[in-house]
């Protein structure tokens, strides 16, 4: 997701860069703007997107020991933009500076989207910050969708995710059926976005880079088990959690679709 934001931030003519704390790759035209180099990094960097798997990793990134919240003096904003627990973006202005303000932008619409510049961002935050960062999710987005105070964002997209993780079970399930039955997938999906079992997944699957993917540790799959999890640490007290938890068992029963 984070090389074609960045993508898209340059083109807009913002004067954007990316750390990619893996192994470097090949960048193409973005080369001369990448670094896997915190150390290079950090001077001058004064808005922080942060578009990574995870909690953990997240941890790394602003403070692990070639973490950024001490390497770079002149940060003033944080945006997180990975799908992570509302209680971990709701506890971490007290781990920021004073200096550092914080806004949650989980987005939504998979790689294809962010390619195509149209995702769709979550925002939790003041609303003056939102309004000086609108620029650069005009640049990556199409649909914005302000749902209040820090930590609001990210619990409208776990809840988003979470439903998004149902169909994406559901959908795989009845494909397989289908297979089974000899109902043509291709004819099945096309009435599917017609009729009243369309979603988003179905409707948008030779598109998706995931869509038929089994379940794998690096993996968007793997990144859908985690975000139901984090729905579930959200989960109001004395929720009924049977429904997710066994959208999360039958992702983690999905094998690659030929």
């Amino acid at each position: 997701m984070g090389r074609p934001m960045l993508a898209a931030l340059r083109a807009a003519g913002l004067d954007a860069r990316g750390l990619d704390l893996r192994p470097p790759e090949d960048y193409g035209d973005l080369a001369p703007h990448m670094t896997d180099d915190p150390g290079a990094f950090a001077p001058g960097l004064r808005i922080l997107l942060t578009v990574v798997r995870d909690i953990a990793e997240t941890d790394t990134v602003l403070f692990g020991p070639r973490g950024l919240i001490a390497r770079a003096p002149d940060l003033h904003t944080l945006v997180v933009c990975s799908t992570l627990a509302p209680g971990y973006i709701r506890a971490l202005p007290a781990r920021l500076p004073a200096r550092v303000a914080l806004v949650d932008a989980p987005m939504s619409g998979a790689a294809i989207r962010a390619e195509r510049r149209e995702l769709s961002f979550m925002l939790g935050g003041e609303t003056a910050t939102l309004d000086r960062l609108q620029p650069l999710f005009q640049a990556m987005g199409r649909s914005f969708h302000r749902m209040g105070p820090t930590g609001a964002g990210m619990s409208a997209k776990v809840l988003n995710n979470l439903l998004a993780a149902s169909n994406t079970a559901m959908t795989r399930l009845v494909l397989d059926w289908a297979d089974a039955q000899g109902v043509d997938a291709g004819k099945l999906m096309a009435l599917i976005h017609a009729s009243s079992g369309q979603n988003w997944f179905a409707s948008h699957f030779d598109e998706i880079e995931f869509s038929r993917d089994g379940l794998a540790p690096d993996n968007t799959i793997s990144i859908l088990v985690k975000d139901v999890e984090s729905a579930l640490a959200d989960a109001p007290p004395g929720a009924d959690t049977a429904l997710p938890r066994a959208v999360q068992d039958r992702l983690r029963a999905l094998r690659p679709r030929r």
